[in-house]
């Protein structure tokens, strides 16, 4: 058999004083017991060889045979569909919801550990697999064995077995069964899709509704803001809302899972707190998502997380040969288009006897004045107006004849007329144009020398009034108080 590799998670139990040695050596000494392990694998291997028992190559094919479950093993009394489970090697049996009983009397009893239980779909199935294995090979064949106290006189060792998923067969297992339960939810998921005769009633209003579980679900969450998710993501919808209203029903928040002393304070408490929600560290609530039934042994935040890994690893692909087409200003009279400024302001003074640079150099406009008189050109022009003799056209191409023929493309009016605050927004929000204009620090610094910065000062008009709502009275009121 392969070598043996102790899993990380096992499910422990309180076990009388005869096994607590076994769950201080692994959990307190693991170099220890790693050892003791090698040993046991020994003795197992010298026992294979006295008794003759099948070798490791011809146990892989033994893998194919279990492929297909039986749905009723031979070999034991319980049937599948039974709430009891029964002991994978004695008849002892125990209840579906007393799981952590049976794991604790086979590992008292019988001195069997199963690893990852958790990470199980179906454990009745996954017993009565190994119930019926165990009575065809010997239990060596399929487990690790581990001796503990193995430096202690011969007396005081044991040995004890492990199944988990190292061995193939258990894992081929553990993966059918995940892909049995994934289609049996599957198939529940789309039934309930499909169902037109769910009848439930809101846990917040007492509203009836009937046909689909989606109306419901909707209403909750549009009228209550009480959101569990897509309709279309849960399954057992029933058993869902069943457990929900068993916690308000016990005066349960079902964020915070505090109970209150009557029902109006856990709602006051739900609406103030905003606890209209589920607990999301709640896992009672996994096997209502479809999402937690997708991969063997994720939760949906591991499957989330490995989502949002994917998206951080493609930002980081090569993006060398990535070409980015360049953006183009458009000129401001015609549909012509430039890569830079300085060609756009030729092909304006040229085309349109419009010279841009010759403008902001007489006038002595800064960056934001610029952008101005760029922004109050767009929107006449967009207007089909021209801004010198304010006539309106009927086209920009005649518009453009006109202002062409008559000169009034470089007849500016007034800059009290477009040097206004409304002109600070672009007309068009994609106008490269206003990206490419100077802003030196020299515009500013020539603006503050000369005294032409705008300052608007508050209306003063109405002071009494100002005085009495003003922000600063609460302040100082507070103040003295405080005092």
């Amino acid at each position: 058999m392969g070598g043996v590799r102790l899993q990380s998670r096992f499910h422990w139990f309180q076990a009388r004083p005869a096994a607590l040695p076994f769950l201080v050596c692994l959990v307190m000494a693991a170099p220890e017991t790693q050892g003791a392990a090698a040993r046991g694998e020994e003795d197992c291997k010298s026992n294979h060889s006295e008794s003759g028992s099948v070798s490791y190559v011809d146990s892989k094919d033994c893998i194919l045979e279990p492929l297909s479950l039986p749905e009723s093993p031979g070999g034991t009394t319980a049937l599948e569909g039974s709430p009891s489970v029964p002991c994978i090697f004695c008849e002892e049996h125990f209840p579906m919801d007393e799981q952590d009983k049976l794991l604790k009397h086979m590992i008292i009893e019988h001195k069997m550990v199963i690893a990852d239980v958790k990470l199980v779909a179906d454990f009745q199935r996954y017993i009565l697999y190994w119930r019926k294995r165990f009575t065809e090979q010997p239990v060596t064949d399929f487990c690790s064995v581990i001796r503990i106290n193995s430096t202690a006189p011969l007396e005081e060792q044991d040995n004890y077995f492990l199944l988990c998923d190292v061995l193939p067969e258990d894992r081929v297992l553990r993966e059918e069964l995940q892909k049995q339960r994934l289609k049996e939810i599957l198939e529940q998921q789309q039934q309930e899709r499909n169902d037109n005769n769910f009848h439930g009633i809101c846990m917040f209003c007492n509203e009836e509704f009937f046909g689909n579980r989606s109306v419901l679900l909707n209403h909750m969450a549009r009228e209550h803001a009480f959101n569990i998710g897509l309709p279309d993501n849960i399954v057992n919808c029933n058993e869902f809302l069943c457990t929900l209203q068993k916690k308000l029903d016990n005066l349960q928040c079902l964020y915070c899972e505090k109970t209150f002393r009557d029902k109006n304070t856990l709602k006051d408490h739900m609406r103030k707190k905003q606890h209209r929600r589920i607990n999301p560290k709640n896992r009672e609530y996994d096997r209502f998502y479809v999402i937690n039934y997708l991969e063997l042994g994720k939760s949906w935040e591991e499957v989330q997380l490995e989502d949002d890994r994917e998206l951080l690893d493609h930002q980081e692909d090569d993006w060398s040969d990535w070409e980015e087409r360049p953006d183009s200003a458009v000129c401001l009279f015609c549909e012509k288009q430039a890569e830079t400024i300085e060609k756009l302001c030729v092909h304006m003074e040229e085309a349109h006897d419009f010279d841009l640079l010759k403008i902001k150099s007489e006038l002595g406009l800064n960056f934001y004045q610029q952008v101005k008189l760029v922004n109050f050109i767009r929107r006449q022009i967009h207007q089909c107006r021209c801004y010198s003799c304010h006539v309106k056209f009927k086209s920009k191409a005649e518009l453009r004849t006109h202002m062409e023929e008559t000169k009034h493309t470089s007849l500016l009016p007034e800059t009290k007329i477009w040097d206004q605050p409304e002109y600070y927004f672009p007309t068009y929000e994609n106008d490269i144009l206003l990206c490419t204009l100077s802003d030196s620090e020299s515009d500013l610094t020539a603006q503050e020398q000369n005294g032409n910065i705008t300052i608007i000062s508050e209306d003063t008009s109405k002071l009494h009034a100002l005085k009495q709502t003003s922000i600063l009275n609460q302040l100082l009121l507070h103040e003295g108080l405080k005092n």
